[in-house]
């Protein structure tokens, strides 16, 4: 399906008074940075750079959308022509999905004519500003889970699209499974999922609903024990599963003590090996408080999905250089008051101590290419064509590996500042 519409008015208006103009196929270069952490972050998390991979490829103006452009007169005859054989050609380049951002790091820097390249504003912004804010809020709630696994189940608590987004962002930060199928099915995020309460009251008794469960899925599956009294569960649960009942999930109360009195409970019944999975409007800092109760692995939702109070990574899409008359490429930036850019196409790397510590976001505009600095952008879009895809797997990797680099103050749940310094040459 086109994502071409996928986009504000205001692109297409540019690009025809641009055309009329002559200026439109003038080369140009645009960079998507943030110009601060929202919601007082130490550290931002890269997501996304895929799916815009894949809108940009599917970004066609097809007879559908042409029609609709024409009939309610949002540009004229020529931009329409123009659109009609509208390929983007130009290069992209970003962070790798996974990796930190900090203030005004330039995860992606876009390329190509600026009819080309201002038409993916909306879109890139889109994609980055949702992935990006989901995976940062996902990061924190890992460290905080302290390698306690924790699933991602907020689908109903977001738009169905966002809800798939966010359950393949959490899974680069760290999350080990979302209850989301479709994020199964089209990224490879790895599902899960037992039963609801609604199972349980739908059976006669809890007894007849635990004994379906297991009789379909096996004793180590999970049982939902808070649905009337949980020690009568717990109790019925190891009697009908035995000792290798794989977990009982709490979803209400005070999830400290309760997971407490199940463990005790459990050990006490001989099932020592079984599991207490926690659910109930989770986020970082619940999670954090349960870090010394007996707690195995946690559910979390709405906090999820919605950035943890942190719903967009405040990036922005600007132009940084345009084509002159002469054919060079001149750096330009805005000067407005409190929303300052920095114009020229740079290059960022981050710099690391002796120890293998991240300690500089480093960002140079005249081609300085520090000795011990690690390349953050890479290529991903080459003349149109796509060539930065990889696996997940493999975003999953680099982000747990680039937090294992950060001070240990980045791992703090309060408000703060960036926890490396930008620094530009």
């Amino acid at each position: 399906m086109s994502t071409a519409l996928l986009t504000d008015h205001y692109e297409l208006t540019m690009l025809q008074a641009a055309l009329r103009s002559g200026a439109a196929h003038r080369r140009a270069v645009f960079e998507v940075f943030a110009r601060h952490l929202p919601g007082g972050r130490r550290y931002g998390v890269v997501a996304g750079t895929g799916r815009v991979l894949d809108e940009v490829e599917r970004f066609r103006f097809g007879d559908e959308e042409l029609t609709y452009l024409r009939d309610h007169e949002v540009v004229d005859d020529a931009t329409l022509a123009f659109l009609a054989d509208y390929r983007f050609s130009g290069n992209i380049y970003g962070y790798r999905e996974g990796d930190l951002y900090f203030p005004a790091s330039p995860i992606m820097v876009v390329e190509g004519t600026f009819a080309e390249a201002v038409l993916l504003e909306t879109i890139t912004l889109s994609v980055l500003n949702h992935d990006c804010a989901i995976a940062s809020a996902a990061s924190r709630m890992v460290n905080a889970a302290a390698k306690r696994p924790l699933i991602e189940m907020g689908s109903r608590r977001t738009h169905e699209a966002a809800a798939v987004a966010a359950a393949r962002a959490a899974y680069i930060a760290g999350f080990a499974s979302t209850s989301n199928l479709m994020a199964g099915r089209q990224y490879g995020v790895p599902t899960a999922g037992t039963a609801a309460h609604a199972f349980t009251l739908l059976h006669d008794s809890e007894r007849a609903a635990f004994a379906a469960q297991i009789a379909s899925l096996g004793p180590e599956t999970t049982l939902l024990v808070d649905t009337y009294d949980v020690p009568d569960a717990v109790r019925t649960a190891v009697e009908l599963a035995g000792p290798r009942l794989g977990a009982v999930r709490i979803d209400s109360g005070d999830l400290a003590a309760a997971a407490q009195e199940v463990r005790e409970q459990l050990d006490a019944l001989g099932a020592f090996d079984t599991r207490i999975l926690v659910t109930s409007d989770l986020d970082e800092y619940a999670i954090a408080a349960l870090a010394a109760a007996p707690v195995d692995g946690y559910g979390v939702g709405t906090s999820l999905v919605t950035g943890s109070g942190v719903p967009t990574a405040a990036l922005v899409y600007k132009l940084v250089a345009r084509e002159t008359a002469t054919g060079k490429l001149e750096a330009v930036a805005k000067h407005s008051v409190g929303k300052p850019s920095r114009g020229g196409r740079k290059e960022a790397y981050r710099m690391f101590d002796e120890q293998g510590r991240a300690e500089t976001e480093l960002i140079t505009t005249g081609g300085l290419v520090p000795e011990d600095g690690v390349p953050l952008l890479h290529e991903l879009v080459r003349g149109g064509r796509a060539i930065g895809r990889e696996p997940l797997t493999a975003a999953r990797d680099r982000h747990a590996a680039a937090v294992a680099t950060l001070p240990q103050e980045a791992l703090h749940l309060g408000r703060g500042y960036a926890s490396i310094p930008t620094e530009f040459a």
